[in-house]
């Protein structure tokens, strides 16, 4: 392997959320942090050297997206995910939240319902509900290990009040990547039904073999015209801090709309250093991704072989995607403050707790394993002797 992902990198006193803010954000003190969604490894050196170079211009005032910034995405959605797309459909978002949060504004009315499908992603819901639309819950299923759609719960209840889908693709925090026929039966549901897919797919090149990802937009001309999808390269490549991801929609009448708001808000500018980064990920990456979805891959199989084997008392999900890993601990039989202070105060790890991710994450907890294996296993070590006294 050509990169060390065993390389401790202290994060502490550099305004990290994930170490820094534990305490004033969750309320957990001198615990392993596995919960904010980002990678304790260090951001490849690719990255960090275009960086640096364009530091050698001393000058930091406004710029555009080059056709390089483009040419880029292009390029890697192309041969990365088969998925052809053109200039025209792309624009840009600070970020994935932002992003779909726009969408959905210009996509719905007030009082309108939007669908979510939890346990998801929780600012789906602070987005809808800070809109004043209505969340319209399509609870997923658990069904032998993974987590499903569950496709007639969501035909019933669709109204001609329900305008928008909002769809995690690949599942945070289930991990699921959704099949080509999941996303189609998906598709002819909504399409039938007038309802405009928003997909936030942030996790889609961490994926775990033989699984494929398949962007929502690409399996149909029909969902390609009837979606839009916000995508960044900052959980691939661990550059979340530099604020940029991007918007596609083929469909320039979705795409104007949401324009119209990211232009108002003043949020089309971006920022330099988080254009560099995005062409230099996509640009140097794949070596350095093929060997971190390896390294990723066996943190995945350290936490399931030590659960299964020492643990009885949970089951891990294996995730699909992503470096999250969505264990069940229903057996333990806690509320969600008792398993908070179990795996806080007892077992001295940060996780977040199901129930912020909404119906059907009562009893789970989310952990982040997008870290050095030695320290995956001190925690597991940890849960271990928390189980044991």
């Amino acid at each position: 392997m050509s990169y060390n992902f065993d390389e401790i990198i202290d994060r502490n006193n550099t305004n990290c959320i994930k170490f820094d803010a534990m305490e004033a954000f969750i309320g957990a003190k001198d615990a392993i942090p596995m919960w904010v969604a980002d990678m304790d490894i260090r951001t490849p050196d690719f990255v960090i050297e275009a960086l640096k170079k364009r530091l050698e211009h001393e000058v930091l005032g406004y710029t555009f997206r080059s056709d390089e910034f483009y040419d880029s995405i292009i390029n890697w959605l192309q041969k990365r995910h088969q998925w052809s797309i053109q200039k025209d459909w792309i624009s840009f978002s600070p970020g994935v939240v932002s992003g779909y949060t726009i969408a959905v504004e210009q996509f719905s009315n007030p009082g309108d319902k939007v669908i979510i499908q939890p346990p998801v992603y929780f600012p789906f819901l602070h987005s809808i509900e800070g809109l004043g639309r209505t969340p319209l819950l399509n609870p997923l299923k658990l069904e032998n290990g993974r987590l499903c759609m569950d496709f007639e719960n969501l035909e019933s209840q669709i109204d001609s009040s329900t305008k928008v889908l909002l769809l995690c693709n690949p599942h945070n925090p289930g991990g699921s990547v959704w099949t080509k026929e999941e996303l189609t039966q998906l598709s002819e549901i909504c399409a039938k039904n007038n309802i405009v897919v928003v997909s936030d797919e942030i996790h889609s090149d961490v994926v775990f073999q033989p699984n494929k990802y398949t962007p929502y937009a690409s399996i149909s001309k029909a969902a390609s015209m009837n979606s839009i999808t916000v995508l960044s390269h900052s959980k691939t490549f661990n550059v979340a801090g530099l604020a940029t991801s991007y918007v596609i929609a083929e469909n320039k009448a979705l795409l104007e709309k949401y324009n119209k708001s990211l232009n108002m808000l003043h949020l089309n500018m971006g920022n330099i250093f988080g254009a560099e980064a995005l062409v230099a990920s996509y640009k140097n990456g794949e070596k350095w991704l093929t060997e971190l979805i390896n390294y990723l891959e066996g943190n995945v199989n350290l936490v399931e072989e030590f659960i299964s084997q020492n643990l009885p008392q949970l089951k891990v999900i294996r995730p699909e995607s992503t470096f999250l890993v969505w264990i069940d601990c229903r057996e333990m039989k806690m509320n969600a403050a008792e398993i908070k202070d179990f795996f806080f105060n007892k077992a001295k790890i940060a996780i977040n707790e199901g129930s912020m991710f909404g119906v059907g994450g009562e009893g789970f907890v989310r952990l982040n394993i997008g870290c050095p294996r030695s320290v995956v296993q001190k925690a597991l070590d940890q849960l271990k002797e928390a189980f044991n006294a």
